[in-house]
């Protein structure tokens, strides 16, 4: 079954399990504002036009971009229509919004194959997962948070305070291991990174933990430093564990939109990053930043956060993302 078809489910009210409900109700709150945002600009696009021609197709990739979707994907969307409009004959509003609705989500899913969203817990041994990102996007909370959950599942963390330019980065860090009962490793402020990494490693090895979380500094304005540093952390970590980081996670806050997208493309120049933590999803209207993440960036969203309590960090499903996005806009036709 296709993403469409799920949501075309949702849409009628088809009964579901309890748990897959739960976990959509979340991704329906969570996205409350971005599918209230995104319906607001259907309808009024919708009543600015009497008739789908030129002028329609050019406002309407003016709305997606609006709609933080990408440049890239409201271009594509936007072609794509005209062709579908032509082979469907569609003339009422309720028909354009749907198809603008199916390629949405044809694009979204087409671009997702072969995608992983899972996170890469070793079944065995060890896993290190580092957090890059730069101030103030919810880094250490997304890992104080996936703490919490990972020692709830009653595996042993360990996190590793490996932001030393921010006294600051240390001390909150600190208080998330207090709050989750999890044990942080940690130096002075200003010392060596990698110093505080390899002590992490030692300790992890030694109280044979599952999973070491790092978090790291976020000094993009300093590429070459930044770098650097990255990459000495992962030297760090492979003398000890040749197959680790097992994650590089970037940490994007959705509330700035298209700025995260930059940033996105920034750190994927500068490191390995291999997925996406995306925070305080709940809290905008710019959710279809993720359509222009998957279709733009190709970096897999791995984690989102959908409020502010401790067990509202999620693992990302792309199914629940789209029905949480779109489910109520589709039309009676």
């Amino acid at each position: 079954m296709g993403f469409f078809d799920k949501i075309k489910r949702a849409f009628t009210g088809e009964e579901q399990p309890e748990e897959v409900v739960e976990v959509q109700e979340k991704y329906d709150k969570g996205l409350e504002k971005t599918r209230k945002t995104f319906g607001e600009r259907m309808n009024e696009l919708f009543a600015n036009f009497r008739t789908v021609d030129e002028d329609f197709f050019e406002e309407l990739e003016e709305t997606l971009i609006g709609a933080d979707v990408g440049f890239e994907t409201a271009i594509q969307i936007t072609e794509s229509l005209r062709q579908e409009v032509k082979l469907r004959n569609a003339k009422k509003p309720a028909e354009v919004q749907n198809a603008i609705i199916e390629k949405l989500v044809d694009l979204y899913e087409q671009e997702g194959l072969n995608e992983v969203n899972e996170l890469n817990i070793q079944p065995e041994g060890l896993t290190v997962m580092l957090f890059v990102g730069v101030n103030g996007v919810g880094k250490t909370t997304s890992i104080g948070k996936l703490a919490h959950q990972y020692k709830n599942e009653g595996k042993k963390v360990l996190m590793a305070a490996a932001d030393t330019f921010r006294a600051g980065a240390i001390d909150q860090l600190v208080v998330w291991g207090e709050r989750a009962g999890v044990e942080v490793v940690h130096g002075n402020a200003g010392g060596d990174p990698a110093a505080v990494v390899y002590d992490a490693l030692e300790r992890a090895k030694a109280e044979e933990a599952d999973v070491l979380l790092v978090d790291t500094a976020g000094r993009l304005q300093n590429k070459v430093n930044l770098m650097k540093e990255l990459e000495k952390i992962k030297r760090v970590i492979q003398r000890e564990l040749p197959d680790a980081p097992h994650e590089t996670l970037l940490v994007l806050d959705a509330t700035t939109g298209q700025n995260a997208m930059v940033q996105a493309k920034q750190f994927k120049e500068t490191t390995d990053v291999t997925g996406l933590v995306l925070t305080k999803l709940d809290g905008t209207a710019k959710g279809g930043i993720v359509l222009a993440i998957r279709n733009e960036l190709h970096l897999p969203v791995k984690l989102v956060g959908l409020g502010e309590g401790i067990d509202d960090l999620e693992p990302f499903d792309p199914n629940d993302f789209v029905i949480g996005l779109f489910k109520g806009l589709l039309k009676e036709e």
